[in-house]
């Protein structure tokens, strides 16, 4: 059995990292997915309990207060935050889990976990990022604009990452990523000796 691999997938706001996730988790039943906690309205086409677990910020808050959160973050003007079960159930199954985070969330992950593998995903260009929040739907022309400044920011993380990867072809960039965890799962630190030979 191998210990828990924590993947965390970041991008700027448009980047492809929720798309890229969703495409992984359909070819590998075995991940795990982090389903992140949120202040925020739920998007058309977003379910609960899929996408994110939609909470009130009262309710957050009181999760936040009893430790229930690995890392949690205000983004964008809202709450969001990783719960601390479904890191130990990954950790307990030995599994491969997914996080789809901001660069806040993955430098808490990595500070928490410096065995888990950053990967950061990167659009060919600032204008084709520009392209792909108006083609969303989902956001005004003022909060597209504001969503790229943001991204300027998010972007500068870049080198605290293990990987970066420019997702200029959506299945080429799912391979790619899919190659960087197989590789990391073989590493021999999340080798378990002790488990080895016993089946």
């Amino acid at each position: 059995m191998k210990k828990a691999t924590l993947v965390v997938l970041s991008s700027p706001s448009g980047g492809g990292k929720t798309t890229i996730c969703r495409k992984i988790l359909k070819r590998h039943k075995d991940y795990l997915y982090s389903i992140s906690a949120t202040t925020r309205k739920r998007r058309k086409n977003e379910k609960e309990g899929r996408d994110y677990f939609f909470v009130p910020e009262r309710e957050f808050n009181q999760i936040r207060k009893k430790k229930g959160f690995v890392e949690w973050a205000k983004v964008h003007g809202e709450y969001y935050g990783t719960l601390r079960k479904f890191v130990d159930q990954a950790q307990k199954k030995g599994r491969v889990a997914l996080f789809v985070l901001d660069v806040q969330g993955g430098m808490a992950i990595k500070k928490k976990y410096p065995e888990s593998v950053l990967i950061f995903l990167l659009p060919p260009s600032l204008g084709e990022l520009k392209e792909r929040l108006i083609g969303r739907g989902t956001d005004s022309r003022g909060e597209v604009e504001k969503r790229l400044k943001i991204a300027l920011k998010e972007i500068k993380f870049w080198s605290k990452y293990d990987y970066v990867v420019i997702n200029k072809n959506l299945e080429d960039t799912v391979k790619l990523v899919e190659k960087v965890i197989e590789t990391e799962r073989h590493k021999s630190f999340r080798f378990d000796f002790k488990g080895w030979g016993k089946n």
